[in-house]
């Protein structure tokens, strides 16, 4: 029987607070996103210096990220379904298929994940994203990061890069908001801003070519049009790091704008997660509010991930179906 492994790659998250720290060191030891001389050496330095306001900003979610859990309930989820592909499949077709996690800087490491993979000898090895936008950043980066541990044979591996149309994927968004829209004061539902918050990249990312702001738009406009445009929406970035420039408008930017407009009734729908972590949980849903509230923001509602969402499960597994067949 064919063997077939499937990847799910994601950012991960520091599973207590004393993880906070080395989760830090990994992510700016990341030579696809910091390119600096003596890294290990500002990796453990900055790592340190930040560490305690971090660690505040988890102790407020819980004292961990919940990205880890809504991975591998992803992993789960998606495994059964192969699994159980129902009974329209050829025996003769029929193969082995495990679902693993590789994190970019927390457990379970990609190095990790890649010594799983060679010791069962897999036929494929499916590298599938949970980044649904490709940027050099994320999906760039873990696919890096496989490469640099993978020993065994290339023509194994399956990459996918992006799947930011996939129409299964922009319904299970719209299930959210609609879920979403269902918890404003019904009097209000038809003036509520959907206000699209995109993680940022600086600029510099755009102008060597990097699509992830490009297939951000091609996503809200799917969206949209899924939609039939009943609402005004927009888009903005959020988590700047650094003095450079970024993509803009910012989050906080967008909601004093809507608020002097008379705009008062928001749902944020972090379009760049599937899941939720430090950047919804905590960044939208506490440290915007406040914003939203000092400006007279009267409902400020923050989607949910997609986390255990059946269709954006049924997503991935169209990806991978679709690759094997």
């Amino acid at each position: 029987m064919l063997k077939t492994a499937v990847v799910l790659l994601n950012l991960g998250g520091p599973d207590s607070l004393e993880a906070v720290q080395p989760f830090l060191e990994n992510l700016f030891n990341d030579p696809d996103i910091f390119k600096l001389p003596f890294q290990k050496k500002f990796a453990k330095y900055i790592s340190k210096k930040r560490a305690p306001k971090v660690k505040k900003e988890y102790e407020l979610i819980g004292g961990k990220s919940p990205i880890n859990e809504w991975t591998e309930k992803q992993r789960s989820m998606l495994e059964s379904k192969l699994h159980n592909p129902g009974k329209d499949v050829d025996p003769s077709q029929k193969r082995r298929i495990d679902v693993f996690i590789a994190m970019r800087y927390w457990k379970p490491l990609t190095k990790e994940t890649v010594a799983k993979t060679e010791k069962e000898n897999y036929d494929k090895i499916i590298l599938l994203p949970l980044y649904p936008h490709y940027s050099v950043s994320t999906t760039g980066s873990s696919f890096n990061e496989w490469k640099r541990f993978y020993k065994g044979d290339d023509s194994k591996l399956i990459y996918i890069k992006s799947y930011q149309t996939h129409p299964l994927y922009l319904k299970a968004i719209n299930e959210r908001i609609d879920e979403s829209l269902l918890r404003f004061p019904e009097n209000v539902r038809s003036e509520v801003q959907l206000v699209f918050s995109a993680h940022g990249t600086p600029v510099s990312y755009v102008k060597k070519g990097d699509p992830y702001n490009h297939q951000i738009k091609e996503t809200i406009a799917g969206v949209m049009r899924l939609r039939n445009n009943p609402h005004e929406h927009h888009l903005c970035f959020q988590s700047k790091v650094g003095p450079a420039k970024w993509l803009e408008p910012s989050t906080a930017t967008m909601i004093e704008e809507l608020a002097s407009k008379g705009k008062k009734h928001l749902l944020l729908i972090p379009i760049s997660f599937v899941s939720d972590h430090i950047e919804t949980s905590f960044e939208l849903d506490i440290e915007y509010r406040h914003v939203a509230d000092k400006v007279g923001i009267e409902n400020y509602i923050v989607m949910k991930g997609l986390n255990d969402s059946q269709l954006f499960v049924d997503a991935l597994y169209e990806l991978v179906t679709e690759r094997l067949n």
